[in-house]
């Protein structure tokens, strides 16, 4: 008799409760870890993603000042080297011994290799039409001439072929040697103004803004390499992610599931009044091991009471 009502009683809760439990712990598990996953491949994403693309800026505008570097070399080696050997005259006036020629001439021949780098000597009022500024260029200049202390700005610009960095610098005049050019046209070698004419590139003022030195860069190839960065990265990533999901199941069907599962079974079979059953190994100290040596416990004294009762 006691056997039947210990049966009653238990079997509707103990056994359903233990497999309802039992059956959810894996999904509540996998909902969590990818709930963590979700939340850190979000926060991955986004520091990686402003990280590469900061780095790719960071690479163009060190292209942008080798670039500026190099043309200021140009120059330097044109007014100090080349300059004497060729100086001016009334009937010959050789545009090589320009600074700004040879600078702008040497990076031109770059540009058929790279066709998407320039560089421009942009200037409001040039000797030579083709330095004259455009309208995006002429902001810059006016952006020196209105603030002395800049010493260089730098941004992006839409391009026909995509985004560009560019890199400005002011076009001062320091050198009033460069005045016997440009002062009137009066004063200029005549052969000068037989090539370029009377009108242009005159009027200039000791230690004034006239112009801006411009590189320019294309970002289309960084930012590609940096978005493929970022695409392997996070692929990588959630390789590895389902590699542990994968991993952290199996472990978990092993250490925790198929044992609570033959707790589940086991208990179930009390439920019904079968206490014939095999006892859970009571080796290890984790937590699984030590909830079979209770449960072991609990099944000698559910067998103990009933066979106290019987015997009442």
């Amino acid at each position: 008799m006691a056997r039947i009502i210990f049966t009653k009683l238990t079997k509707r809760g103990l056994s359903s409760r233990t497999r309802d439990n039992q059956m959810g712990l894996r999904l509540k598990f996998n909902l969590v870890l990818l709930l963590v996953f979700a939340i850190g491949l979000g926060v991955t994403a986004l520091i990686s993603y402003d990280l590469l693309h900061r780095n790719a800026r960071d690479e163009v505008m060190r292209n942008a000042g080798v670039m500026m570097e190099a043309a200021l070399s140009m120059r330097s080696y044109t007014n100090t080297q080349i300059r004497p050997l060729i100086p001016y005259s009334d009937e010959v006036f050789h545009p090589q011994s320009v600074p700004a020629y040879s600078a702008t001439e040497i990076m031109t021949s770059l540009r058929k290799k790279y066709a998407d780098y320039s560089y421009k000597e942009a200037t409001l009022n040039p000797t030579n039409p083709r330095n004259k500024a455009v309208e995006w260029e002429t902001d810059i200049v006016n952006v020196f001439r209105n603030e002395p202390e800049r010493s260089e700005i730098s941004g992006t610009r839409d391009t026909p072929t995509g985004q560009s960095l560019y890199l400005a610098r002011p076009l001062q005049i320091k050198d009033k040697a460069c005045l016997g050019c440009h002062t009137t046209a009066a004063e200029a070698p005549p052969a000068m103004v037989k090539i370029y004419g009377p009108n242009n590139g005159y009027g200039w003022k000791h230690m004034e803004v006239i112009g801006a030195q411009v590189v320019s860069v294309p970002m289309a190839l960084p930012i590609r390499n940096a978005n493929r960065a970022f695409y392997t990265f996070m692929i990588s990533l959630s390789a590895v992610f389902l590699t542990l999901f994968i991993i952290l199941n199996v472990m978990m069907s092993l250490l925790i599931v198929r044992p609570i599962r033959r707790m589940s079974a086991a208990a179930d079979k009390i439920s019904t009044g079968d206490m014939d059953i095999a006892e859970f190994s009571e080796n290890g100290k984790d937590e699984v091991s030590i909830l079979g040596k209770s449960f072991n416990r609990m099944r000698r004294s559910l067998a103990k009471a009933i066979e106290m009762i019987d015997k009442a």
